[in-house]
């Protein structure tokens, strides 16, 4: 069994100046990524690996995230989650050895569009920071087939607050 934690980018600044690219986190977005990084190390949930954008606001959701739960895990860091498709995502997840708990970060609509696919449908939707975990009934994750993961849960940082209110 796989487990795959996909987390959507913290909410970032737009400036019309700036790249797409190399859009920064805005304050909420920090915030955001430091509490579900604390939540995910409270759950014992915490990624053996993470896949992450080479987006500036992935990146950095990823950053503020480990250092908040005091996470320790490798980050690897793959332009093909930037504009990708869920099959692209897919294919980068199997072109590299993973362990067992493996989380991606990267943006929509492509994270709500691959949840879905994996767990053969509905409309799932992935706020700003939020995260989905999926069992995935694979030994590897270049098996892993569309319709067969089941949703665990799915945390966004405006559930994380009220639970802690």
């Amino acid at each position: 069994m796989l487990e795959l934690l996909v987390m959507r980018h913290a909410k970032s600044d737009w400036d019309a100046g700036t790249d797409d690219h190399e859009r920064p986190l805005a304050e909420r977005g920090v915030k955001a990524a430091r509490k579900v990084g604390r939540f995910l190390a409270r759950a014992e949930m915490v990624p053996e690996l993470v896949i992450c954008s080479t987006a500036v606001r992935a990146r950095t959701t990823i950053e503020f995230a480990a250092e908040a739960g005091d996470w320790h895990c490798p980050v690897e860091h793959t332009r093909a989650f930037y504009g990708a498709d869920p099959a692209a995502v897919l294919a980068e997840i199997a072109s590299r050895p993973a362990p067992p708990r493996l989380m991606v970060v990267g943006h929509e609509p492509t994270w709500s569009e691959l949840v879905s696919l994996l767990v053969g449908g509905g409309a799932v939707r992935m706020a700003t920071a939020a995260v989905a975990c999926l069992e995935l009934p694979a030994d590897d994750w270049s098996a892993i087939e569309p319709g067969a993961g089941q949703l665990v849960w799915l945390v966004t940082p405006k559930l994380l607050q009220a639970a802690s209110a």
